[in-house]
This record gives C-alpha cells, sequence and structure tokens, in this order.
C-alpha cells in the first residue's frame, strides 16, 4: 500500500471513529447538546482536525444521518420487492417507516432534524449533496410502485411525475411522525393510535386520487388484515405493525442500538 493509499484509509477510519463518538454523545446527551470538541476530545484528536473532516456541526449531523440510512432502505426494498398490489405496497411503505421509527428513534429523530432549515441551511452544499445522494434509493423505492401502480392502471398519472403523485403520502407520514415525537402532544387531544390514523387518512387520500381498487377507509379490521399480511410476508423479522399503531417510541435505554 502506498502513501496516499495509507493516507485515505487513515482519514476514512478517523472519520468513522468521530462519527461513531458523536453517536454515542447523540444518545447519551441529545441532539441539540452536542458539541464538536467534546466529539473530538473524546476521540483523543484537537478540534481543528475534527474540522478537517467536518465544517460544521451541521455537517457532522448530515454525515452521521447518511452513514445509518442503510437500514432504512432496506425495509423500503423489502416494500418494493413484495408481490402485492401497489396500493397495498404503498401503504405497507408508511409501515416500514413506522417500524423503523420505533426500532430506530434517536435515528428517526435525526432524519427528521437534518431537514429543518436550521440544519439544512447552515450545512455544506457538499454534505447536503452526499445527504440527498445517500437518501436517493428510498425514493426510488417509492417511485418505482407509483410507476408500477400508472402501468397496472391502478392510477392515472394526470400528467405529473412519480413523487407528484405521491408527495401528499409523504408530507402526511413526516407530520405524524413529527406529532408522535412531540411528547404530549397528540395526548392532548386524545390521539391514542396515531399510526392508525395516519393510515386511515392515507387510504382516504388514495381514494380520492383514484387510486385502485378504492378501499373502504374506515374499516378497522380491513386494516388489521393488512397489517398482519405485510408482517407476515414482508418484515417478519421485525416487530408486529399492530403494536405500533400507539405510536410511543421506545427510549435509546430501552434500545441501545436505536441510533
Amino acid at each position: 500500500m502506498g502513501t496516499r493509499e495509507r493516507r485515505q484509509r487513515e482519514f476514512a477510519e478517523r472519520e468513522q471513529r468521530f462519527l461513531d463518538h458523536a453517536r454515542q454523545l447523540i444518545c447519551d446527551n441529545g441532539l441539540l447538546n452536542l458539541q464538536m470538541a467534546r466529539v473530538a476530545r473524546g476521540c483523543d484528536y484537537a478540534t481543528g482536525t475534527l474540522y478537517q473532516h467536518f465544517a460544521s456541526k451541521e455537517d457532522l449531523l448530515l454525515a452521521l444521518n447518511s452513514h445509518l440510512v442503510a437500514s432504512r432502505v432496506e425495509l423500503f426494498q423489502r416494500v418494493l420487492d413484495w408481490a402485492a398490489p401497489s396500493r397495498e405496497r404503498i401503504i405497507a411503505i408508511a409501515v416500514a417507516d413506522i417500524i423503523f421509527a420505533r426500532q430506530y428513534p434517536e435515528h428517526f429523530r435525526l432524519a427528521q432534524y437534518v431537514t429543518t432549515e436550521a440544519v439544512w441551511r447552515t450545512a455544506s452544499p457538499e454534505r447536503r449533496n452526499q445527504s440527498l445522494e445517500t437518501g436517493r434509493p428510498l425514493g426510488e423505492c417509492v417511485g418505482q410502485i407509483v410507476r408500477d401502480a400508472v402501468q397496472a392502471g391502478d392510477l392515472v398519472d394526470q400528467g405529473l411525475n412519480p413523487y407528484e403523485l405521491i408527495v401528499g403520502n409523504w408530507t402526511m407520514a413526516q407530520g405524524m411522525h413529527t406529532l408522535v415525537h412531540a411528547e404530549g402532544l397528540l395526548d392532548q387531544y386524545n390521539i391514542r393510535e396515531p399510526y392508525r390514523r395516519l393510515l386511515t387518512h392515507q387510504q382516504l387520500l388514495l381514494n380520492g386520487m383514484g387510486w385502485q381498487p378504492v378501499k373502504d377507509a374506515w374499516d378497522e379490521q380491513a386494516l388489521n388484515d393488512l397489517l398482519t399480511r405485510i408482517h407476515q410476508q414482508v418484515f417478519p423479522d421485525r416487530e408486529d405493525p399492530l403494536s405500533c399503531m400507539a405510536g410511543a417510541a421506545p427510549s435509546f435505554q430501552d434500545n441501545p442500538e436505536s441510533l
């Protein structure tokens, strides 16, 4: 191995060490308490060395989120590969994120946080582009399901691209995850099973789009049957989606691998 290759490897190993320690500090103390000096000190490096890897704390957060996105992509890929009608698969995408949010609550909170204006606009263009590229497979899985729906005649594209067609479902899901993680907010309005309500409203939206076959969105037994089938056929090794409907996420102490 030449000098250049060795330095590149050492650089990559050091960067991974910074990311691992930042991950632990976030789990221990929360996102907002992360300090660059503490990350560097915990890895036995000067703060200036850390800034050779990450131009800002925002860059570090985006890099950490990008590094952890593979497990989320794997769930989406399972849904894409599922031999089921397109409408059931698009609901299964929402279920995949519900399962992911419960299994990796700290990572999911990080994924939400880095897309806020305060973080996203402050991060460097290079790190933003890296984040977009890393997350692209998530969008590609969803986009392919929409294209499959149009090709099968389940959905009329109305002259829109797949992402324009599905953006309502996306924003609805993101909004519900935000509300669920705002502890106590949904309790104030007696919303006891927020993720069940999310899936109900997604079914209503799909009905309004004319996505076939049209369903009775208020049929709770039909939803339970669908969730059971998704669990058995797509996520047999993950938490039963029926148990996720309340939306309460375990803490890092309950699941130390949650970020």
